[in-house]
């Protein structure tokens, strides 16, 4: 999923637009990489904790050359997954069903009464035509040539 995909989720999940739901997921990883940046733990109960890692310098090796080459120290991002989001990621618990948004009341009585549907008619479906599987034909072998030996070099 990527984070059009999970905007459009969010959209569906909580009846809105799906520019509300980028809005809403636009500030969230916003939130996270600004507090995170700063040094402060983000925990977010049954889901994980976002922090801040330090790497020291150190020296490290060139792995085509060999010759040592130092490394400056770094911060990076670091995420530690919740135990609940380990256990439903490996399959030891089971996604809990989750009821859906309450949608608010004004809007319903505001809302203009939906025009009747009208049913809709079967489609028949048609036989997809199947292509004829074409028969291997055994591949003649290929006359391999002699390999030319290279002259000696001489000193």
């Amino acid at each position: 999923m990527n984070k059009a995909e999970l905007i459009e989720a969010v959209a569906a999940r909580l009846d809105t637009s799906k520019s509300a739901a980028a809005e809403a997921v636009e500030a969230i990883i916003d939130t996270v990489i600004t507090a995170t940046a700063k040094g402060d733990k983000v925990a977010i109960a049954g889901f994980g904790n976002f922090s801040k890692g330090h790497r020291n310098a150190r020296t490290g090796r060139n792995p085509q050359t060999g010759a040592p080459v130092k490394i400056k120290a770094t911060d990076y991002p670091k995420f530690s997954a919740a135990a609940n989001f380990k256990d439903i990621v490996s399959g030891k618990k089971k996604v809990a069903a989750k009821k859906a948004a309450a949608k608010p009341v004004a809007k319903k009585a505001a809302a203009k009464p939906a025009a009747k549907k009208a049913a809709a008619k079967p489609v028949a479906k048609k036989p997809v035509a199947k292509k004829p599987v074409a028969k291997k034909v055994a591949a003649k072998p290929v006359a391999k040539k002699p390999v030319a030996k290279k002259a000696a070099k001489k000193k």
